[in-house]
C-alpha cells in the first residue's frame, strides 16, 4: 500500500500541492499577519512561523519529500512580494519576512531529511522536529536579518549578548509554536494522503476545480488586502 501510494503521487500532483500550500501560507503571511498586528496579539512572528510549519507539515505528511519544502516557501515569498507591483515599493520592503520564510522552509526540509523515517515514530518525534526547525531558523535569521533590512525590533537585539536575548525572547516561542503546529500538520497530511488521491481519482473535475478556486482565493484576497493597507 505504501509503495502504491507513493507511485500515485505524480509530478503534477506534487506541483499542485506545493502551489496550494504555498498560497495558503502566503495568505497567512499577508492577511493573517495584518490582522494579528491590528488586533495586537502577542508573538506574531512565532504564530506565523507555526502556521508555516503546520502547512509544511501537511506537505511532509502528504508527499514525504522534505527537499520540496523550500518550493512551498518560494510560492509564499511570491505571494508576499505582490507588494512590489501593487504598491510600487522595493523588494527590500519585505526582504526580512521573506528571508524568514525561506529559512524556515530550508531548515524544516533539512531537519526532516536528517531525521529520516524517525518522524513517523509518533508525536514526540514530530514535536521535536517542528521545535528544532523553528528554533534553529531563528539563528541564521538573526545574523542575516541584521544585515539585510532589519526592523526596529530586530535592531533592539543588536548588542553584545543580543543573540542569546533573541533566542530567549523569540526563538523559544518559534520552536514551541512550530513543534505543536507541525505535529498537527503532519497528522492532517497523513489523513489526507489517501483520501485526496481517492477524491482526485473519483471526482477529478471537482478536485482540480476546488484546488484552483482555493489558490485564486488566497492570491486575490491577499492582493486586495495589500492594496487596502
Amino acid at each position: 500500500m505504501e509503495r502504491k501510494s507513493n507511485e500515485d503521487i505524480k509530478r503534477e500532483d506534487l506541483l499542485l500541492l506545493i502551489l496550494i500550500l504555498g498560497s495558503i501560507w502566503g495568505f497567512s503571511e499577508v492577511v493573517v499577519s495584518g490582522i494579528i498586528s491590528s488586533v495586537g496579539i502577542p508573538y506574531r512572528a512565532a504564530i506565523l512561523t507555526g502556521v508555516g510549519m503546520c502547512l509544511m507539515g501537511i506537505g511532509v505528511g502528504l508527499f514525504r519529500k522534505p527537499l520540496l519544502l523550500p518550493a512551498i516557501a518560494f510560492i509564499t515569498i511570491l505571494c508576499k512580494q505582490m507588494v512590489v507591483p501593487i504598491l510600487g515599493v522595493s523588494v527590500i520592503c519585505k526582504a526580512n519576512s521573506c528571508l524568514a520564510v525561506l529559512i524556515e522552509g530550508a531548515m524544516l526540509g533539512a531537519v526532516v531529511a536528517i531525521g529520516g523515517k524517525t518522524i513517523r515514530r509518533g508525536a514526540p518525534h514530530q514535536l521535536m522536529t517542528g521545535f528544532s526547525a523553528g528554533f534553529l531558523s531563528a539563528i541564521p535569521f538573526y545574523f542575516i536579518g541584521l544585515k539585510v533590512a532589519p526592523c526596529q525590533y530586530l535592531l533592539s537585539f543588536n548588542h553584545p549578548g543580543g543573540l542569546l536575548s533573541f533566542l530567549i525572547n523569540e526563538a523559544l516561542m518559534w520552536g514551541v509554536f512550530s513543534g505543536i503546529l507541525f505535529s498537527l500538520g503532519f497528522w492532517v497530511g497523513g489523513r489526507l494522503r489517501i483520501t485526496s488521491l481517492s477524491f482526485k481519482t473519483t471526482k477529478p473535475a471537482m478536485y482540480y476545480g476546488f484546488s484552483t478556486m482555493l489558490v485564486v482565493f488566497c492570491w486575490v484576497v491577499s492582493g486586495i488586502f495589500i492594496s487596502s493597507h
